[in-house]
């Protein structure tokens, strides 16, 4: 009777509308209290030359400029070095949230720039007038998704457990509907949206921090010890490889710094490695701005990264700024030239391979190759060569296309 009763009510609109709200009512929620529907207006200094807006993160730190950034993660820095260029080009910049779904344009916008979602939604509202940026910073979204999927076929193959997808990146168009577009990442992610013929225009990884050179580092000690350190998505972020590379060499030693235990799936799948084996340490997540974090990278090595799919992998940038070593694979879209150590492929051995080839170099070829990913870092990845060449960026893409700058 009571299935014969649902679909009797489906037929009313008002049952229907009701039905959306209560599945949509929890991310209405969320959205309220993080801010997402909200609106941050930015005034230049003297009269506006047009309005841009940009969907991006949006935080009170925009609105105040005497509260700090999160260091969280570099997006948050970004987003507000963003508005700052297009202000001082003289712009009003309306900053939204990238998860406002709901926001519609009140005015006309002479440039939007778009982060993920609201390109495919916002362009056809805003006019061929209008330019359109994206600005990337995940791989594109058929790539990340299938690279996260056959992760986990393999972890399901490799181990007999199912796990769900956790950096699953929900379906749009943002890049046929973009006139060009920004990124933070190397030839890798580029590729993946190379078959859309738009231009795109390559700028740095801000690192969140400068650190000072590691004076007095012992590498000899240094060279047993690894660090896995990255953010949400421990199966996407290579973790579950990672550790069964290390649960077989107990001679080395590595150190997770991430919220591993937020993915409790994760932990039960592997609890024996994460818990009962002697050579590797859960810290979990850690504070990059800490003492604690700078004495652990001072007594490792190697930043082991093992991603299924980056935007650019702004950890190993930040490691990197401490003097440890990278060792990753192509996919994590971080440049490692001569200094570290970009795996052929991924899978145990070959991490293997890759911690071996590093532990085994003499104290002085290892401190030689940190001193070039240091150098490297800081002179290719600061805020403020991001700001330089992406201020320049803009001025270039702005004059192709007949805007004011």
């Amino acid at each position: 009777m009571l299935p014969a009763l649902r679909r009797r009510f489906t037929r009313f609109k008002v049952y229907r509308v009701a039905r959306a709200i209560y599945w949509r009512l929890p991310q209405i929620v969320k959205e309220a209290e993080q801010g997402d529907c909200e609106v941050t207006s930015l005034l230049p200094e003297g009269s506006s030359r047009g309005t841009v807006l940009l969907s991006h993160i949006r935080g009170d730190f925009l609105n105040h400029p005497d509260r700090p950034v999160p260091n969280t993660h570099t997006n948050f820095w970004t987003a507000l070095d963003m508005a700052r260029t297009f202000l001082e080009l003289g712009y009003r910049v309306d900053v939204i949230s990238f998860g406002n779904h709901d926001f519609l344009p009140k005015t006309g916008y002479d440039v939007i720039i778009d982060t993920r979602y609201n390109l495919q939604r916002l362009a056809p509202l805003l006019g061929r007038d209008c330019l359109k940026i994206l600005h990337i910073d995940t791989a594109h979204m058929l790539f990340q998704n299938a690279a996260e999927a056959n992760r986990l076929l393999d972890l399901q193959g490799r181990r007999g457990v199912t796990l769900l997808p956790v950096r699953y990146e929900r379906p749009n168009l943002a890049i046929e509907h973009a006139d060009c577009a920004t990124i933070c990442a190397n030839d890798f992610t580029i590729g993946t949206y190379r078959y859309a013929g738009k231009p795109i225009y390559r700028v740095p990884i801000p690192a969140a921090r400068l650190c000072p050179w590691p004076d007095g580092k012992d590498f000899s000690a240094a060279r047993r010890h690894f660090l896995w350190f990255a953010s949400h998505g421990m199966v996407h972020k290579g973790l579950d490889l990672v550790l069964e590379a290390f649960a077989g060499m107990p001679e080395y030693r590595l150190t997770i710094c991430g919220p591993v235990e937020q993915e409790p799936d994760f932990v039960k799948a592997y609890r024996k490695e994460l818990f009962e084996t002697p050579n590797i340490h859960l810290r979990g997540w850690i504070d990059i701005d800490s003492r604690e974090f700078l004495d652990l990278a001072d007594r490792s090595i190697a930043h082991v990264f093992t991603s299924a799919s980056e935007g650019g992998a702004a950890c190993v940038i930040e490691t990197m700024h401490t003097g440890l070593i990278p060792i990753v694979n192509y996919e994590s879209s971080v440049d490692v030239h001569d200094f570290g150590v970009l795996l052929k492929g991924v899978s145990v051995e070959e991490i293997r391979d890759g911690v071996r080839m590093i532990a085994e170099m003499p104290a002085s070829m290892l401190e030689e190759r940190a001193r070039r990913a240091w150098e490297h870092v800081r002179a290719q990845h600061t805020r403020e060569h991001f700001s330089r060449v992406y201020r320049q960026t803009i001025r270039e893409i702005l004059r192709e296309h007949g805007r004011p700058c």
